[in-house]
């Protein structure tokens, strides 16, 4: 059985307040876009040696442009794993992914493969989790994968786990995404923001006709991050320059977006190692 994780954007991004706790209250809004990586559940392959005992349990594949370092059990698709195990009997499986959406880029491409698991083993193992079920294991594994359960348009607010219903259709327009050779840690970005609540709340901008968006919505982390990097700015700039009617850093960075009506067709030159795909 196999699945899509998808990427998103943030369309727009306020950092309000500073938690006791050390983290930030903010508000956002989720979008999912085209950018996917594969996942793919299947039963364990059985030994064929007699010499090697069987498998007590599977194997996690990770492939693909973006494999991340490190032990692949700290991966959010092995975490997830290990959640529903811990409360279910599974049958042994192989798990390949296949990474297509780059990290450290603001798209939540790690985010939707956790969530995506647990979405996956439910069905596959037929577990009957309800979709409120699923996205509170998903809350265990970071604040924004719950969105990847219903993946469909949020505004988010708290520390970006508390989720509200919006209406968004962007279906008649084209996103390019546009990913530098550089990521952003996120707690350095979060270093440099002095939070501030807007006057006006994201909630009611994002209902603004898409050409006004540039006018109001901004994401908070994109000037300081950017004094820091600035091809961020050189990103949005050839963005707008290509006729976006709306541009913007998504999350804490280093992707750029632009939103472009269907009829217009982009074309860049950036420098190598960047990379762009038009969704």
């Amino acid at each position: 059985m196999i699945i899509f994780p998808s990427a998103k954007v943030n369309i727009g991004l306020n950092i309000i307040e500073r938690r006791p706790d050390g983290y930030h209250n903010i508000e956002t809004v989720f979008y999912p876009i085209g950018w996917r990586d594969a996942l793919e559940v299947v039963p364990s392959s059985p030994s064929k040696s007699l010499a090697t005992p069987p498998k007590e349990e599977g194997i996690c594949t990770v492939s693909g442009a973006f494999v991340p370092d490190g032990d692949v059990e700290n991966n959010l698709v092995m975490k997830a794993l290990r959640l529903i195990e811990n409360d279910f009997q599974l049958d042994a499986t192989d798990i390949f992914l296949q990474k297509n959406i780059p990290f450290g880029a603001g798209l939540g491409g790690g985010s939707s493969d956790g969530a995506c698991m647990i979405r996956l083993l439910n069905d596959y193992f037929q577990l009957g989790l309800s979709m409120q079920q699923m996205e509170r294991y998903a809350s265990r594994l970071g604040a924004d994968c719950p969105f990847f359960i219903q993946n469909r348009p949020l505004f988010a607010s708290g520390i970006g786990d508390e989720f509200e219903q919006i209406e968004l259709d962007l279906t008649g327009y084209v996103f390019v995404v546009v990913k530098p050779d550089f990521f952003v840690p996120t707690s350095e970005a979060y270093a440099l923001i002095t939070p501030c609540k807007p006057q006006l709340s994201l909630k009611e901008l994002i209902k603004l006709p898409v050409n006004e968006w540039k006018k109001y919505i901004k994401n908070d982390f994109e000037q300081p991050v950017g004094a820091h990097y600035p091809a961020i700015a050189t990103i949005k700039r050839q963005l707008y320059e290509q006729g976006a009617v709306y541009a913007s850093l998504s999350g804490s960075g280093s992707a750029v977006y632009g939103i472009f009506h269907t009829e217009i067709t982009p074309s860049f030159s950036f420098p190598d190692g960047y990379i762009w795909r038009a969704f």
